[in-house]
């Protein structure tokens, strides 16, 4: 078995409470690697539940509104270290406490990854009836809005400008103690891009991206890799049997990836074995998009 060395480490993870979801899975695995883990959360952050939603908005909404306590718990019960919070990451004023609490508890944050994500679907169409079929318009039934300012300020809030700060906060605390190890992972997205139905998510994401890229040159001075992850479909809990059967069609590899597969490329890019890898954007999607 390859040595991560991972062990001893401390890793903030944010969005981590859906059970189902990447952050989780990416807890689980680094957890089982020795590292000590920080959680955040905030439930129902993703998506309105609705009278009428879809079996795969109310199974995500059903996931999405657990406590991140209940996946610390597991893993704690499995021998490891974790701790979990209830916060707004759209509030940038709760970033510093956030690293104050992880330090007080945990110690200093080695790897960061930036999981939590703000995603509902919108369109410039003036009206979603001549939108193509995509994820977005089966999943909510055609009920897709126009994009508006506050939509539009809702993802970039979230998906663009917490982990900016986040980024920035990190890097500050690690290089005022001298250290010369850190890990940075962004997750985004393979509709990066282009995302018809999810423009907002999409472009909020695809600046992330360039953030990554950017973090990577200015940091590498410091020891400091930063790498994105950007999945393609991934069952954590929102995609229905009809919706899988068009996401098997168009993946090459002809299935639909599951979370834990995703939180393995997150492992790696964590390890010792990826010292070498940074300002690269892993695209974890079967193929996906290529």
């Amino acid at each position: 078995m390859l040595d991560t060395g991972l062990t001893g480490r401390t890793a903030l993870i944010t969005g981590a409470n859906n059970a189902m979801g990447i952050g989780a899975a990416a807890a689980r695995l680094l957890a089982a690697e020795g590292v000590r883990i920080f959680l955040t959360y905030k439930r129902g952050i993703h998506h309105e539940t609705t009278e009428n939603a879809e079996p795969g908005v109310s199974l995500y909404n059903r996931l999405s509104a657990a406590s991140g306590e209940q996946i610390a718990a597991e893993i704690r019960g499995s021998g490891g270290d974790a701790e979990a919070v209830e916060l707004d990451l759209s509030d940038p004023s709760v970033i510093a406490p956030l690293f104050d609490q992880v330090e007080a508890r945990l110690g200093a944050v080695d790897i960061l990854i930036n999981n939590a994500a703000h995603s509902t679907a919108d369109t410039f169409l003036p009206s979603a009836d001549t939108l193509v079929n995509t994820h977005s318009v089966q999943w909510l039934g055609g009920n897709v809005p126009t994009l508006t300012q506050a939509s539009h300020d809702a993802h970039f809030a979230v998906n663009t400008r917490t982990p900016a700060l986040m980024m920035i906060e990190f890097a500050r605390r690690l290089i005022a103690r001298r250290a010369s190890w850190g890990r940075i992972i962004n997750l985004t997205t393979d509709g990066s891009p282009a995302f018809p139905s999810e423009i907002a998510y999409g472009a909020s994401k695809h600046a992330l991206e360039s953030y990554t890229r950017s973090a990577a040159l200015e940091l590498g001075q410091f020891g400091i890799t930063v790498n994105a992850v950007s999945p393609g479909p991934t069952q954590t809990g929102w995609i229905t049997p009809e919706m899988g059967e068009e996401i098997v069609r168009s993946t090459p590899l002809r299935r639909i990836g599951t979370a834990e597969e995703v939180a393995e490329v997150i492992r790696f890019l964590a390890s010792h074995q990826a010292r070498w890898v940074t300002g690269q954007i892993i695209h974890a999607n079967g193929g996906h998009r290529v």
